[in-house]
């Protein structure tokens, strides 16, 4: 658990997740009906004990995975409250307060605590002991216990997490147990069958089938670096930490969240997160007990049709550099607000994700070589990655389909009162959002209030005056370069 609500809900979202032992709270209806009686009519054509599973059947790969797959048990002390009265006395010292003594004080309530206790799945992902298993399922807990298919059970101790993706590796003391087979999970493909097995509410391993119904899902709002396979195959609360099999019973992504609209329970939406990402954290912990993200030091968004159209491409292609950190590689490289990187090490870069994504998974120190357009034409940069540090997290915070004219908005000029209130340099220049009319096109575009904006179609602007001979100048649609929060990004309005 994480500090989410129980069920990990984050606007419709639901982890799939470790859950409390309350078994009773599960609803099973049994079929009503008799019982066939047990010698039947002789026309009925049975099949004979000595023929095999059905040729459509997946029992062979479930049976090779099942024991690869695992139960994960946590326990915590929590704390509850303070106790709403004393208990009550007891007769040894009632002698000494007498019989009219009702047991209420004014002295200090008593912090109550009790222990909490949560299932989850995991995988063995190596002979030695090494589990994969989710963040959620694992999170302050101070006993794990892992329960294999044989029923044999293993204390398990943490060897690293990592909240960003909600993932963490365990360690049991064993030796030769069964290891999944890690598939490459970028040759993942829509349509594909998967298989999801974990163990959903308790009741013990369970096998749900269905097929890849999306890859590379993000912008959920589930973890920092999100690039989900997306299932339709049956993901409950407990398959945390599941496994998500192709039908070769290979591992192509690890069970994490469900779409759930208040049931909390399964509604054809699941994710998982691929295992190529999974790989490259598990590596990392295992290798150096923590997990390190190479850094550029630039706010990039999404590129519109809009903002296509506004930067002279043809059709939206790339990531758009918002603003470029001082100091940072980004800058030290040559890199410039206005760029759209629209390939990264020869790879074509199709969204912000993806580039944000891509320079996660690199090594700090080495080099990123983007082809960015600048002005109508490419241009080659090289960039040395640092190390991204925890409070340098950047974000594309741009709209993705900004539309519509820019009207109904109201602006003042900036002084350093105001720069001030806004967390901004005192010489920030520009004019402040103050108001947007709800009903105009402009509140689509994705322009806030307390925005900064600071050019009008590459044209800076200083205070009002400025602000409306630009937009005279503009006409239809203008590209507006805001200042949010300290941080500069493009808006086509």
């Amino acid at each position: 658990m994480n500090g989410r609500s129980f069920w990990g809900r984050f606007g419709g979202i639901a982890l799939a997740a470790a859950f409390g032992l309350v078994v009773g709270g599960v609803g099973i209806n049994r079929l009503r009906g008799d019982i066939a009686t047990a010698n039947p009519p002789a026309s009925l054509k049975l099949a004979s004990p000595t023929e095999g599973p059905s040729r459509n059947s997946f029992a062979p790969i479930v049976k090779q995975v099942l024991p690869e797959v695992v139960n994960i048990s946590t326990s915590k002390v929590v704390k509850t409250g303070f106790s709403g009265q004393m208990r009550p006395m007891d007769p040894f010292f009632r002698q000494f307060f007498g019989d009219n003594f009702d047991g209420q004080s004014n002295t200090p309530r008593f912090p109550q605590a009790q222990r909490e206790r949560s299932l989850g799945s995991g995988v063995i992902v190596s002979p030695e002991g090494y589990i994969l298993t989710n963040n959620h399922v694992v999170e302050g807990a101070t006993e794990i216990l892992v329960t294999t298919s044989d029923k044999h059970q293993y204390k398990a101790r943490v060897v690293g997490t990592d909240p960003k993706t909600d993932l963490a590796v365990l360690k049991v003391d064993a030796t030769n147990l069964p290891a999944i087979t890690i598939a490459d999970s970028s040759k993942v493909q829509v349509g594909d069958y998967a298989l999801a097995i974990g163990d959903p509410f308790g009741v013990g391993e369970t096998v749900t089938m269905g097929i890849v119904s999306a890859t590379g899902r993000t912008n959920l709002g589930i973890e920092d670096y999100e690039d989900f396979i997306q299932t339709d195959a049956p993901i409950n609360p407990g398959n945390s930490g599941g496994a998500l099999v192709n039908d070769r019973g290979e591992l192509i992504g690890i069970n994490t969240a469900i779409l759930s609209h208040g049931s909390g329970g399964n509604e054809g939406v699941g994710f998982a997160i691929p295992t190529n990402m999974a790989r490259n954290i598990m590596d990392q912990i295992v290798s150096n007990g923590k997990v390190t993200r190479a850094y550029m030091g630039a706010y990039i968004q999404g590129v519109s049709p809009e903002l296509a159209k506004a930067f002279g491409e043809a059709a939206p292609r790339g990531a758009l550099i918002g603003d470029v950190e001082p100091g940072s590689p980004a800058q030290k490289s040559g890199l410039e607000k206005g760029d759209i990187v629209v390939a990264l090490n020869g790879k074509p870069i199709t969204d912000s994700n993806q580039l944000r994504m891509s320079i996660s998974m690199m090594a700090p120190g080495t080099t990123a070589n983007l082809k960015v357009w600048r002005n109508g034409s490419e241009h080659d940069i090289a960039v040395k990655l640092g190390e991204l540090p925890a409070e340098n997290e950047r974000a594309s915070a741009a709209p993705e389909n900004p539309q519509g004219a820019l009207e109904g908005v109201t602006v003042e000029n900036v002084d350093a009162q105001t720069a001030q209130q806004l967390g901004l340099p005192d010489r920030t220049k520009g004019v402040v959002v103050t108001d947007i009319n709800p009903s105009s096109p402009v509140a689509d575009s994705g322009l806030q209030r307390g925005d900064v904006i600071q050019e009008v179609n590459h044209q800076s602007v200083t205070d009002v005056a400025d602000f409306e001979r630009a937009m005279q100048r503009a006409g239809k649609n203008p590209l507006l370069l805001v200042n949010r929060q300290g941080h500069t990004l493009f808006i086509a309005a």
